[in-house]
């Protein structure tokens, strides 16, 4: 899903309006990769295993710009204009093959996500865990077995 070096298009809707994350769903950026992929008939390719792959490639490639950083190094990022456009970039490669993933398994992304939030706030109550990046943390206090989870 990669651009033309050196072409920068604005972020813009199909109708020629303004897209940002206020105003733009899950639904109207998934349409938007479809049409993206069906316009170039890539939907052939595009088998769960393939998409599973690509969005790993495009995490892998968004990590480089992170490799070698320290903490702070990769905090300070943002001041870099040009190196931030890289890295939104790497991003949206990522949510694409997330949102062409989802489109080819018919999965709704929100409902997955709201689902395993839900697992996740029973499985990390923020009062045992704020402040503390999981079980392996040694501030984190003993907590009984819980059932192994998918």
């Amino acid at each position: 899903m990669n651009d033309l070096p050196g072409q920068t298009p604005p972020a813009a809707t199909t109708d020629g309006g303004h897209a940002d994350d206020s105003t733009t769903t899950v639904a109207q950026l998934r349409r938007r990769v479809e049409q993206f992929v069906d316009q170039r008939d890539w939907r052939q390719f595009h088998s769960p295993k393939n998409l599973a792959m690509s969005l790993a490639i495009e995490a892998a490639e968004l990590m480089e710009h992170f490799q070698w950083l320290t903490i702070q190094q990769s905090r300070g990022v943002t001041g870099d204009s040009a190196r931030m456009e890289r890295i939104g970039d790497e991003l949206a490669d990522v949510f694409c093959y997330l949102l062409a993933m989802t489109s080819q398994l018919d999965l709704d992304l929100t409902e997955a996500t709201v689902r395993k939030l839900a697992k996740n706030e029973l499985k990390y109550p923020a009062d045992e865990y704020r402040g503390r990046f999981g079980p392996d943390d040694p501030g984190t206090p003993e907590r009984p077995a819980q059932p192994e989870r998918a």
